[in-house]
């Protein structure tokens, strides 16, 4: 039997971890990719599990709007890795609006849980995305801004899913003489 407390104790520390150390700010977007059949211990896409998704993106999304980041919501394969986010976002961004509605095995349990607690959800083809968490291995690396820096969660797994994270950083251009500002991610 799946500890719900437990697991949104896990997914809001592992988040809060990888806020800090992304160095996202008010205004950016934060990806998440969940796969609820992997963190009940089932394979990708079998076993998807709307509670589960619930008591992960729930807590996921009240952090980031109290911080002013953006939550993206990426659906599966079947319907090409779309994501759900706020139309305020899309607008605002001016990201391109693709006409589908997310379901168990067509986008997920996670884009159906964001599709129930968002004010007014849009899928969008495509995003740049500043950080994002990835619980199951569902492979946001797609959705994150180049130049992608790794982050090594808290622990490596929510529930009994594999997780990472990633967050991005400027370019480094120039050559030998060039100098660089401090990196905020890796501190050095």
């Amino acid at each position: 039997m799946m500890d719900f407390e437990q697991l949104q104790k896990e997914t809001k520390d592992v988040l809060l971890d990888i806020l800090e150390r992304s160095a996202i700010k008010k205004g950016q977007i934060f990806v998440l990719g969940l796969s609820s059949s992997e963190v009940i211990g089932e394979v990708i896409g079998q076993a998807p599990n709307l509670k589960v998704a619930q008591m992960i993106v729930k807590p996921i999304l009240d952090v980031l709007t109290a911080k002013g980041i953006y939550l993206a919501v990426q659906g599966c394969e079947h319907i090409n890795r779309s994501l759900l986010v706020e139309r305020e976002l899309a607008e605002k961004k001016e990201l391109t609006i693709v006409n589908v509605i997310p379901n168990r095995h067509a986008g997920g349990s996670g884009q159906l849980a964001a599709l129930s607690y968002m004010d007014d959800p849009v899928e969008v083809e495509f995003i740049q995305a500043q950080a994002g968490l990835d619980i199951g291995d569902t492979s946001i690396g797609m959705h994150i801004k180049h130049v992608q820096v790794p982050l090594r969660p808290l622990q490596s797994e929510i529930g009994k899913a594999h997780i990472t994270a990633l967050a991005s950083r400027p370019k480094l251009i120039g050559g030998a003489r060039a100098s660089y500002e401090k990196d905020p991610i890796r501190k050095f």
